[in-house]
């Protein structure tokens, strides 16, 4: 047996079939049924002449048919693709035309997007629309998703699979139109989900893998908080279903910190997963005003965005019995590595433990020397993605070849301590040169968080005529308390160099961040340049 990621799952089903794989809402299935369901629906795929190496949208809500959705396409060698919800038309109609989209599983009430998108085009192969209780009609032919389930087999009759066979991740960051990074199954098996042992060493081979669900070593119930169109949250879809444990959901379109907390309680969640502030932020302030039992929960893990300082000391303060953990990773790095306790923090700037594939190399591909205080690129090597899908030129500019090796560099300054702990310093392509200065957004994010009544933060550049930029803050507050610039400037200062001080403040109601919490810099932006130039 290979690392394939469907055959993984039908190896572990058939070891521990009534284990629950599933909870989302009200329904409820263990791996047998789970499996069945998954099967009648490639069967289905099938029958539209759908197969190996097509790519299907997956233009969903959080819920059961996602997971079984994509399941269903990796037993046929196909590839399912996460669209996200909140695009209109010209964006659905952009991930159609650059993923090649074959077909598209949607919500009813998504329905006109997809006509907009459409128009003019040939179509799918397939349409599959799940009621949602929206009322949205299609001239194209479509069909209803238990419809679609109805109509194919039950049976395991696949033919065989590769540990080569692609998972394809579309990824946005924080600008730009979305591009679809591409792993093969047994690449991001180890580098992305944690090669079958959580917190340890990977396995050894997939018998060993079946033979620790069997025992249970590493089942646990685990609930992504970010939507499926976040790397992360899939990432921890298949970690939970390649170890036996039991994946839960909150079912529907929008994170909500209530539904979370009492999901927790309701289907004795041990460990959930969020996207840094964005998520923490309600959950902390919702565990100050209810009343929840939290006595299953054991670890709170982080990963897509990083926590800051002061929203992980509240959480722990909470949740004293409750393990932090602050991960650092992207779609096309896999999982790098673990932040370093409070007490070893430099500067207020993120530190992390990395892995031996990690580190941070110059411009000429040259390792940094650790305590020299320089600055370079966080780059891995190893099992890595083969690039961007239809992109070479990006390709070409994030996966390099240094002295034989090749690397991955996502794009994140950093700089390595003299202990080897990597301390993170932000994205080059935010960064903000005011007066020949640069300043990294996110260092600037975490000083002003760590006001007492800032609840979330963006930092962003606006044209300046002495310095070229100057530095910009968007925030809002607890209360929507009124802050005033040379308040927020006092406050920064304790923390960060004077350069790097807001010379401009917004205070909003909220923050816009994107369904998956990564910040949304060109909103921040447009709000900070109409006030610069009021």
């Amino acid at each position: 047996m290979e690392y394939n990621l469907a055959d993984l799952y039908e190896a572990i089903a058939d070891a521990v079939p009534d284990n629950v794989a599933l909870a989302s809402g009200d329904v409820h299935h263990t791996y047998a049924e789970l499996d069945k369901r998954a099967n009648r629906l490639a069967h289905y795929f099938t029958s539209r002449g759908i197969g190996p190496g097509d790519h299907v949208g997956l233009h969903l809500f959080n819920g059961h048919e996602f997971v079984e959705a994509i399941l269903a396409l990796f037993k046929i060698r196909a590839v399912g693709i996460n669209m996200n919800y909140r695009f209109v038309g010209p964006e659905v109609r952009y991930m159609i035309e650059n993923a090649d989209l074959v077909a598209v599983i949607t919500q009813r009430r998504f329905v006109p997007v997809i006509n907009e998108a459409m128009e003019g085009r040939e179509p799918l192969r397939s349409l599959i629309v799940i009621e949602d209780g929206a009322d949205a009609i299609t001239d194209q032919e479509s069909i209803e998703y238990e419809a679609a389930l109805a109509q194919g087999s039950e049976e395991r009759d696949f033919g065989s699979r590769s540990g080569k066979d692609l998972y394809i991740i579309y990824t946005g960051g924080t600008t730009g139109m979305p591009k679809g990074v591409m792993w093969r199954h047994e690449d991001l098996f180890f580098t992305g989900l944690q090669g079958g042992s959580p917190g340890g060493d990977p396995v050894e081979s997939p018998e060993q893998l079946i033979e620790q669900a069997k025992e249970g070593w590493y089942t646990v119930t685990m609930l992504p908080c970010a939507p499926f169109i976040h790397g992360a949250a899939q990432w921890t879809q298949w970690i939970c279903h390649t170890t036996g444990g039991k994946l839960v959901l909150q079912h529907g379109p929008s994170f909500d910190a209530k539904r979370i907390l009492s999901l927790i309680a309701e289907e004795d969640v041990s460990t959930i997963s969020l996207v840094g502030d964005a998520m923490a932020i309600p959950l902390v302030e919702e565990l100050k005003k209810g009343d929840y039992d939290m006595s299953n929960l054991a670890v709170i893990a982080s990963a897509g965005a990083i926590l800051s300082a002061s929203i992980q000391d509240e959480l722990e303060a909470l949740l004293p019995d409750v393990m932090i953990i602050n991960s650092f990773g992207t779609s096309e790095s896999g999982d790098l590595g673990r932040a370093a306790g409070d007490e070893e923090s430099h500067e207020n700037r993120p530190s992390f433990y990395m892995g031996d594939e990690v580190t941070v190399l110059d411009e000429n591909g040259e390792q940094i020397e650790p305590g020299s205080g320089k600055i370079g690129m966080v780059a891995r090597s190893g099992r890595l993605p083969i690039g961007y899908y239809k992109d070479p030129e990006k390709t070409a500019e994030r996966f390099k070849e240094f002295n034989g090796k090749r690397w991955v560099v996502p794009g994140d300054f950093a700089t390595i301590e003299e202990d080897g702990r990597i301390t993170f310093l932000g994205r080059g392509s935010k960064c903000i040169n005011t007066g020949g200065e640069k300043v990294f957004p996110e260092e600037v994010e975490e000083a002003l968080k760590a006001h007492p009544n800032v609840i979330d933060a963006l930092v962003v550049a606006v044209p300046d005529p002495r310095f070229g930029s100057k530095v910009a803050a968007v925030f809002n507050t607890r209360g929507n308390q009124q802050l005033s610039l040379d308040e927020v400037q006092q406050h920064c200062r304790k923390h960060i160099a004077g350069y790097k001080v807001p010379r401009q403040i917004t205070i909003t109601e909220t923050v816009s961040r994107m369904p998956s919490g990564k910040p949304d810099y060109k909103w921040a932006e447009e709000i900070a340049r109409n006030q610069a130039s009021a």
